[in-house]
């Protein structure tokens, strides 16, 4: 499909650049294809939602992969930072350079004190591998100290990242440490509303998926087709897959919290609808057309014009829908993106 059918105008002060206190009196607008829009806070899910529902919710725990320092070639030496985003083993990572035209095979990474790294090698989309001194624990630990929240660049290019970001971009049930963006649609999550969906009958299901940069890369592709999606790693237990499968078989539906637990959960899920336990990665791109097996409802954030995240609802409920699902918010006074409000999707009538 071409890009430009996923494109809609938002203007800037509709961009969140801090979430709300408390993060459950988010706004939350419900989408029912095709045209029924309904205003609603976070906080109404309890009743929004029916006694054996499923929560699906991203456990993975964000790091402060993002790191900033010096480039040492010979006597030159040159500012540089590098965002991390798959680690190859112990010692190596992979990560995406800035500048990347200024790194090369051979070159000394100054990032911190006590925390350097060699360029082993860099390719052409700007992605360099890292081979660290440090390894093990005593690396985390160094990127702990060093290292900084890569925050969205819509809101990084407005603001400098700061400490309050270490507690907004984060979960509260985060706890697999390995994303470098958040799972944004939980951040509106607290404990007393988790006790409450608990009270009201509705269960709650951990998966993993480590969120990678790839999440803020634009489409520069024309047609869907020539978009490659990045592979992130995600993983589903037996215990898990058991409780959603008999969840659904008994009539309770399946709500994923966000659309890294949806790309995971499909990825996972067999033609006939059932879940199977999951380890691996995941580059599943979904776009309209596609035929969801596993995810009854999904709730999400408002997302980018143009982005895979705006395709990936528009296969969910309907490409007209939701460019009129967010016509209405625009014009509502939603906050968008990552620490903006939420919506609740039903899924596209399909025959």
């Amino acid at each position: 499909m071409r890009v430009d059918l996923f494109d809609f105008d938002l203007p800037e002060e509709n961009i969140a650049l801090r979430p709300v206190t408390p993060r459950d009196a988010a706004r939350l607008l419900c989408v029912t294809p095709p045209d029924s829009f309904a205003d609603h806070r976070v906080s109404d899910l309890p009743e929004l939602l029916r006694e054996g529902d499923v929560l699906v919710v991203n456990d993975t725990k964000v790091i402060p992969a993002e790191l900033r320092g010096q480039r040492h070639r010979g006597d030159h030496v040159t500012d540089v930072s590098v965002t991390l985003y798959e680690r190859l083993d112990e010692q190596q990572w992979k990560a995406f350079a800035r500048p990347a035209r200024r790194l090369a095979g051979g070159d000394r990474l100054h990032l911190g004190d006590g925390l350097e790294a060699e360029v082993k090698s860099r390719d052409e989309g700007g992605s360099v591998s890292l081979r660290f001194a440090l390894a093990g624990p005593a690396l985390d630990e160094a990127i702990r100290r060093h290292g900084h929240i890569p925050l969205p660049p819509y809101i990084a290019g407005r603001r400098p990242e700061d400490a309050q970001d270490r507690r907004d971009y984060q979960t509260i049930y985060a706890r697999e440490e390995g994303a470098v963006a958040a799972p944004t649609a939980g951040l509106h999550f607290t404990d007393t509303l988790l006790q409450r969906l608990a009270d009201a009958g509705v269960n709650l299901c951990r998966v993993t998926l480590h969120v990678g940069p790839g999440t803020f890369l634009p489409v520069k592709a024309d047609d869907t087709e020539g978009h490659a999606m990045h592979a992130e790693w995600g993983t589903i237990g037996a215990d898990v897959v058991e409780t959603l499968n008999r969840a659904r078989a008994a009539g309770g539906r399946i709500i994923a919290v966000g659309t890294t637990s949806l790309r995971l959960l499909e990825t996972a899920a067999s033609d006939d609808g059932l879940i199977q336990p999951f380890g691996d990665e995941t580059a599943l791109f979904i776009t309209p057309g596609y035929r969801f097996k596993a995810v009854d409802l999904l709730m999400t954030n408002f997302h980018l014009p143009r982005s895979t995240l705006f395709m990936l609802v528009s296969a969910f409920s309907g490409r007209e829908t939701m460019l009129n699902a967010y016509r209405h918010a625009i014009a509502a006074g939603y906050r968008f993106y990552s620490y903006g409000d939420a919506c609740l999707l039903h899924p596209e009538s399909r025959t």
